[in-house]
């Protein structure tokens, strides 16, 4: 589907949406009349010390004043070896559409908080940033700058929760997609977790996120009329409750359904009538029209052993092309385990754990100031800490990857803003967590890995196919990632890598920092 048609989606039913509200309705109307809830501005989707932030700064006669936010983020998910980027699309369309309209004004009138002059300023306000980013699908790691906003002091400041909310929430479900669908081993896996997500922006997006990531299909509908994503389901248990036995059931939903037919077999028993009922609808009712039975869904008890023997029935009854879907609490764990003891099942529908990414539910994308604009001068700035970690790294920058001979990325490299690395000879580089050794890159090819993707405010390029990220994703880790770096435990380390001049500049800091302390 275009991104524009997607975009009306968004806007009709109320999924994170722009747009202005109608007009005020009577009671009664509100009662009738959903457009309200239709119509929300999510430029409200802030901190309040961010608005605070901005009043401050405007009562100080700063908005002509620019400065420069990186996000990063400090740790892979669930011990992982990498991460996944995603969320920019709706972070582009976010900053492009935001506004404060009369009902927002008034809001925040009513806080007592703001000056008048600064709600009338507020009433014309749009975004006029320059966003630098990853294209989104991009391999990530810790601690490098996938995202960048160069905007007026102000403008970068409100729009912080909105952007970590995004990235943070699409990123995660994506890099826990990956690794669900890296154990299924080449096997579908379909997105079963709207039911599950924390509300419905969370099941869509999640639905999205989740597609970008690997998985093949979405139970979600809406989630596929917005972004094309194929939608996949077979029955209800309540299906086979409501009739008068199994059998009915089946045979009704197979007259129903003849191509697409997949039985859910373990409402009453598995293996004593649920398996058997489904070949005997393979035989009675689809088979006499020239129909195959498409599959049977396995949604409880001990997986490995059920699908095994309904493999061994299935088979001996003739319909060796009946697939088994297998549901019910699945993630990247339990679905190693089910196949290490030979569980014969063809494709698995994942829910609440890769919806909510259960294991390690936080992601942990950061906002952080690392530039202030003095006139035509850039004043690079730090955070530091009593925890290394948290140390940030400052100034405006740019960001490598470094590949071997081989094309396999072996590292990433951050350098300062005008720096252009000369890979035709050895280049020398600072490991930050090793200084004191000397490291040199030899034989070595390097790919910028961020682009200017918004201007004053507004996008440079249409939006691109969400297939054509999600194959951008398979693609980088087929012939980029290290397959050490795919493992589950203990994945190899990606090294994050300065130049000599960014190292340099970054020490000068945070001695500056300890001195002024």
């Amino acid at each position: 589907m275009p991104h524009s048609a997607a975009k009306r989606q968004i806007f009709r039913v109320g999924a994170i949406a722009q747009g202005k509200r109608p007009a005020a309705k009577t009671p009664r109307e509100e009662e009738t009349d959903m457009t309200q809830y239709d119509a929300r501005n999510i430029s409200m989707m802030m901190d309040l010390y961010e608005m605070t932030m901005a009043h401050g700064y405007f009562k100080e006669d700063k908005v002509g004043d620019f400065a420069t936010f990186d996000v990063f983020y400090r740790r892979n998910p669930d011990g992982g070896g990498f991460a996944i980027f995603a969320g920019l699309e709706q972070v582009l369309e976010y900053l492009e559409n935001l506004h404060f309209d009369e009902h927002d004004i008034e809001y925040l009138r009513s806080l007592r908080i703001y000056d008048e002059d600064f709600l009338r300023w507020l009433s014309g306000y749009r975004f006029h940033g320059d966003v630098i980013a990853m294209p989104e699908g991009s391999i990530m790691y810790p601690d490098e700058p996938i995202m960048t906003v160069n905007a007026p002091l102000i403008d970068a400041q409100l729009v912080e929760t909105a952007i970590l909310t995004q990235i943070n929430h699409q990123s995660l479900v994506a890099t826990k997609t990956q690794r669900i669908v890296r154990a299924a081993q080449g096997r579908s896996v379909a997105d079963f977790g709207a039911r599950r997500a924390h509300n419905i922006d969370a099941a869509v997006y999640g639905a999205r996120a989740a597609y970008i990531g690997g998985a093949d299909s979405t139970a979600t509908v809406l989630a596929g009329q917005m972004f094309g994503i194929p939608v996949s389901g077979t029955m209800a248990h309540s299906w086979v409750m409501y009739h008068d036995d199994e059998y009915t059931a089946f045979r009704r939903f197979a007259e129903l359904y003849p191509d697409n037919a997949v039985l859910l077999v373990d409402t009453y028993n598995v293996l004593d009538s649920g398996v058997p009922n489904a070949i005997r609808t393979a035989n009675e009712v689809l088979i006499p029209i020239g129909k195959r039975l498409k599959g049977i869904r396995i949604d409880s008890g001990d997986l490995a052993y059920l699908s095994k023997e309904a493999r061994r029935m299935l088979d001996e009854a003739g319909l060796t092309d009946c697939k088994i879907v297998a549901s019910n609490s699945l993630d990247e764990f339990t679905i190693r385990s089910i196949l290490d003891q030979g569980g014969c099942i063809d494709s698995f529908g994942v829910g609440e754990r890769l919806i909510t990414a259960k294991s390690d539910p936080v992601f942990g994308a950061v906002y952080k100031l690392v530039a202030v604009h003095e006139g035509q001068a850039c004043r690079p700035t730090i955070k530091i800490s009593e925890t290394f970690e948290k140390i940030t790294n400052p100034g405006r920058k740019q960001l490598w990857r470094v590949y071997d001979s081989d094309g396999w990325a072996i590292a990433d490299l951050i350098t300062k803003e005008d720096e252009s690395p000369d890979f035709i000879g050895a280049y020398a580089f600072v490991d930050p967590q090793k200084p004191w050794k000397r490291h040199v890159f030899s034989n070595h090819t390097i790919r910028g890995l961020r682009e200017l993707v918004m201007k004053n405010g507004k996008r440079l390029r249409p939006a691109p196919q969400l297939k054509d990220i999600r194959s951008f994703v398979k693609r980088q880790l087929d012939t980029e990632v290290w397959p050490e770096e795919q493992r589950f435990e203990n994945p190899h380390h990606h090294y994050l890598d300065m130049s000599p001049a960014y190292y340099k500049m970054k020490m000068a800091l945070l001695k500056e920092a300890q001195q002024q302390g």
